[in-house]
């Protein structure tokens, strides 16, 4: 009994700790509903997808940056007074001239422009190294959209596993129930000792806690699916999927390994980031080049300092610029920074290097799980026929009174386990199905 147990805990595996539900009309789920409410509603999904956007505004940012910038500019000054400065006057009336007033309040206001107009590509790779990630982030994101399909499908057929094993456990149940049933009449007429009806029962009772284990467990498992689908914890569900459904043949395993390289969002978002890292080496080298830029602007102030002599009046005035500035000793920081964005290239192409060398072995350790898994499905089958039969026989010869009552307790004890090892061949083969899918990057 005890691996029978065990046996019946590993059927369950996949069911997580999770609420109660309630008794209301219950909404039937396939697969690809639960998938699609799983999707839409995902939290993981939602951040990703805040962070891509954040990465795109970044990007954005870059390309401005190598835009022409106007702004508006406005201040109040007040001084200390000062002594007058005035030549004297000509003619009869001989009346000073102000050269330097005494004007301690002082109001400026300019309309600025500037323009970077060549910068040795710097800005244009700064932008194309945020697209990259840009583009990353949101591969980052079809990544995490895999994942939690797996996590929905995983959590999907937990659930019908869970069912298949309570309509199992819940028919070898009634058999012993009808044993129970049968031994007791034998021993009022006295065909069988006390001993063997106390053997039946406490069959049926072990039996009878392996039903209540079962029946939590699909409420454990339908917790997890509820939770995954973004469900309410209460919610009524009821899962409509059949563990018997073949699935497609496997490919070649070189196609298949041709086929993630190409379909695999993760990996492509490495690639990306290589890109990415090399822009972010361009944008450094670029640094030790020089950066002209143009510049304009109006200013519009009182006293104006561009108006001679000074008066206590607004007065505007205007400036055009080509600047050149080159940052020629900078003790070795460029230098540094290049070798950065040189190391952090060269990491991004040795992770994705590593990345290959795991996804090949990935891929073929699920095509040999999920041929693996299938190969069990044909013996767990005959087991279950030749257990049914060998039952059936049993009944008979104790029928007849040529077979013990123990005999009869192996034979039902061996049909229940036939049919969980077939439960749990099945369901491996529709998990091993979903963990090649994702390998794929489907």
């Amino acid at each position: 009994m005890k691996s029978l147990q065990i046996t019946l805990m590993t059927v369950l595996s996949a069911a997580l700790l999770a609420g109660d539900g309630t008794a209301q009309a219950p909404l039937r789920l396939t697969l690809e509903d639960a998938i699609s409410r799983g999707l839409e509603t995902s939290h993981r999904l939602a951040e990703l997808g805040a962070r891509q956007q954040g990465a795109e505004a970044a990007a954005d940012g870059r390309h401005a940056a190598g835009m022409p910038q106007v702004s508006a500019q406005a201040g109040y000054t007040r001084t200390n007074h000062v002594d007058i400065f005035a030549v004297p006057g000509a003619g009869p009336l001989g009346i000073p001239r102000v050269i330097y007033p005494d004007v301690p309040n002082n109001y400026r206001t300019r309309l600025d422009f500037q323009w970077p107009i060549f910068t040795f590509g710097r800005v244009d790779a700064l932008e194309r190294a945020a697209r990259a990630e840009a583009q990353a982030v949101g591969l980052d994101r079809a990544a995490a959209r895999n994942d939690l399909k797996l996590e929905i499908t995983r959590a999907f057929w937990a659930v019908v596993t869970a069912n298949e094993t309570v309509r199992v456990v819940d028919e070898s149940l009634k058999r012993m129930d009808a044993s129970v049933e049968d031994m007791r009449n034998r021993l009022k007429v006295g065909l069988v000792p006390p001993n063997d009806v106390l053997s039946v029962e406490a069959q049926r009772s072990r039996q009878q806690m392996l039903l209540i284990v079962a029946r939590n467990n699909v409420e454990q498992a339908l917790s997890d699916l509820r939770r995954l689908t973004g469900m309410p914890p209460d919610a009524a569900v009821e899962v409509d999927g059949a563990l018997e459904t073949a699935g497609p043949p496997i490919d070649p395993v070189a196609r298949l390994v041709a086929d993630a390289r190409a379909a695999r969002p993760d990996r492509k978002a490495l690639e990306t980031r290589v890109e990415g890292a090399d822009e972010r080496r361009s944008a450094a080298v670029a640094d030790k080049r020089p950066v002209v830029s143009v510049g304009a602007g109006v200013d519009y102030a009182r006293p104006n300092p561009r108006i001679f002599p000074r008066t206590d009046e607004w007065n505007s005035s205007w400036d055009a610029s080509v600047n050149f500035s080159w940052t020629f000793w900078d003790f070795g920081r460029v230098r540094a920074t290049v070798a950065e964005a040189t190391a952090n290239g060269r990491a991004a192409r040795e992770r994705l290097a590593e990345f290959d060398t795991a996804l090949d072995v990935e891929v073929r350790q699920r095509s040999l799980d999920l041929e693996s898994a299938r190969a069990s499905v044909p013996p767990a089958e005959d087991a279950v026929r030749a257990a049914t039969e060998g039952r059936r026989v049993v009944g008979d010869r104790f029928a007849a009174g040529v077979a013990t009552s123990t005999e009869v307790l192996d034979a039902q004890v061996l049909l229940l386990q036939s049919g969980l090892d077939r439960t749990l061949a099945l369901a491996n083969v529709r998990l091993a199905e979903a963990r090649l899918e994702r390998a794929l990057g489907r």
